[in-house]
């Protein structure tokens, strides 16, 4: 059998990881010298009231190795293998982090993705890893399917400040705009691995409309778009977004994730994220 292990920054509620049978891990939120885990001691409503009250930006680290070490010898112990989904490597320790644990074992059943994005599309690449793995294909099969679908996730988000990216060391090629964005909103995405810019627009409607017309574009006869849409502290402009892009897609319960902690230290509140994944070519 194949065990699915993520992360709190795919997005999924925990509820629903637990449910399907996904092994999730948390990161951790600094405020000075207090640690949280995003997973059981901090959420994002809890985080927001934090952040409004801290003087000072938080910080993030990812899950130790340690934390994978347990889950793995589980798994093993099962004759089970591990597939462990990360975040992009080049904005999370993460990825590290499960290899180092990996080391630890003389195996070939523990196999680590680095999936180069984050939030929903990361939780899309989740759900589907799992479904393919139920659905008794070998863990070749579910990784080549895994990365091949990565590969084609086309990402966009909003941040009302490039404030948190920067501060953060995640701002990416994004970094070009730092500075020149008096009156400017800027259209972000995730290209192989890190924050890029797409485009930079006057206002949020024009933002809205271009991501709309983008996505709906990449799932115009698209069998399997994996469409969704994430917000922190944003929820009237998700409830927009959401409702426009199923008037232009024609795609109805379009999932709606709210972004964990980890992702607001970086992305800031207010951020709205759209994921989907073009057809095969």
């Amino acid at each position: 059998m194949i065990k699915i292990i993520a992360d709190t920054t795919c997005g999924l509620p925990l509820d629903m990881l637990k449910q399907a049978g996904i092994e999730v891990l948390p990161q951790f939120i600094t405020f000075g010298t207090e640690t949280f885990r995003d997973d059981t001691e901090m959420d994002t409503e809890s985080f927001l009231k934090k952040l409004r009250a801290s003087r000072t930006l938080p910080g993030t680290a990812a899950p130790p190795p340690a934390l994978y070490t347990p889950i793995y010898e589980q798994i093993l112990a099962a004759d089970d293998t591990a597939l462990v989904i990360t975040p992009s490597a080049k904005v999370s320790g993460t990825f590290r982090s499960a290899t180092v644990a990996a080391g630890e074992f003389q195996t070939d059943k523990i196999h680590i993705i680095d999936s180069k994005t984050i939030a929903g599309g990361l939780g899309s690449l989740v759900l589907a890893a799992k479904k393919w793995a139920d659905a008794g294909l070998s863990i070749e099969e579910v990784k080549e399917n895994v990365e091949d679908m990565a590969s084609r996730e086309r990402l966009f988000f909003l941040v009302p400040t490039l404030e948190y990216l920067h501060k953060g060391g995640r701002i990416g090629g994004a970094s070009k705009l730092v500075g020149g964005l008096l009156q400017i909103v800027p259209i972000l995405s995730i290209k192989d691995g890190q924050v890029e810019p797409f485009d930079k627009v006057r206002t949020v409607r024009q933002a809205i409309r271009t991501i709309v017309e983008q996505t709906t574009e990449y799932c115009k006869d698209n069998p399997e778009p994996y469409l969704t849409v994430s917000e922190c502290d944003s929820e009237p402009l998700l409830t927009q977004v959401t409702q426009e892009l199923t008037a232009a897609t024609g795609i109805q319960d379009i999932p709606r994730y709210t972004v964990p902690p980890a992702i607001v230290v970086h992305g800031g509140p207010g951020l709205i994220e759209s994921s989907c994944f073009v057809a095969r070519s």
